[in-house]
This record gives C-alpha cells, sequence and structure tokens, in this order.
C-alpha cells in the first residue's frame, strides 16, 4: 500500500483535537495534534505523537513536560494556528495552569511530566504523566475526512 492509501484509511478515525503547548525558559511552543490517547488510569498516563522534524519534539525532551488542551468546537481559528496554516504570528493569550500555558476556554486542560518517550517509525510517542487537570463544559472540536465536523447528539435525530 503507498503513502496516500494509509492515510486516506487513517482519516476515517473520527477524532478530537488537542493543542499540545510546552514552555522551554522563555520560549513557548504549540502545536495541533490529533494523535492522543488515554493510557493508563493508575498511574494516570495520556499520550502525544510528535513527529521527529517538529519542533515540539525538542521543546518536550529538554522541558521535561507539556500540557494538552482538548479544543471545543469554537476553537478552529487557534488549531489552525497551530497546525502552521496561518502564516501570520499572533499573541496567545495563555491560560497559565501549574506554570505552563494552556488554552483558554479549552473543553479540558492536562498538565504532565514526561514518564517516557518512545521513537515510532518517523514520529515520537510522548507519555505523560497527568498531575492535575480541568474540566470545562462544551462540544468538542472533531476531525474526521481531513475537516473539522460537528457532533450531533443522538436525541436530537429522533
Amino acid at each position: 500500500m503507498d503513502d496516500r492509501a494509509f492515510r486516506h484509511a487513517m482519516g476515517k478515525f473520527a477524532t478530537g483535537v488537542t493543542i499540545i503547548t510546552t514552555k522551554l525558559g522563555n520560549d513557548i511552543h504549540g502545536m495541533t495534534a490529533n494523535a492522543f490517547m488515554s493510557v493508563s488510569l493508575n498511574p494516570k498516563l495520556v499520550l502525544v505523537s510528535v513527529d521527529h522534524k517538529a519542533t515540539m519534539k525538542h521543546y518536550i525532551n529538554h522541558s521535561g513536560k507539556f500540557a494538552i488542551s482538548f479544543l471545543n468546537q469554537d476553537q478552529k481559528e487557534l488549531s489552525a494556528y497551530f497546525a502552521g496554516q496561518m502564516k501570520e504570528t499572533r499573541e496567545i493569550d495563555f491560560h497559565w495552569f501549574h506554570e505552563l500555558p494552556t488554552i483558554k476556554e479549552a473543553l479540558v486542560n492536562l498538565v504532565c511530566e514526561l514518564h517516557d518517550a518512545v521513537d515510532a517509525g518517523d514520529h515520537t510517542l510522548f507519555i505523560g504523566k497527568v498531575t492535575d487537570l480541568e474540566v470545562r463544559d462544551g462540544e468538542p472540536l472533531a476531525f474526521y475526512e481531513g475537516k473539522y465536523r460537528e457532533l450531533v447528539s443522538s436525541e436530537r435525530v429522533k
């Protein structure tokens, strides 16, 4: 199978959208990621997948901590910005949580200490130990077949 067929097949898996953030010295860095999963309840571990070429790999490796924000459906523009799809530089008004930058009004903000890093193909799987979290009500920003989607409750479809 070729790369295009594989990428197309993986796009059939609907995901939420996250922004991964960290701080190294005075530098803040963030990136959009939909390759996120919960790994363990005890200890509380989560995983994000970061391309070897991504600047975020250096930041997480050297800071030893990172935050994950689950975006709400009104945060498409932030997702596009942190995915590098918008070329202008913006001042982001971060929500600071345990000295880490997180996305304001996200559905969830997690702060993590780096637990492990595993190279897997052309990505690094960063496993974080969740040290604290915040949860807000709202609807998630969903991603499917390369496009943002809105979820419809089965209760509304009757």
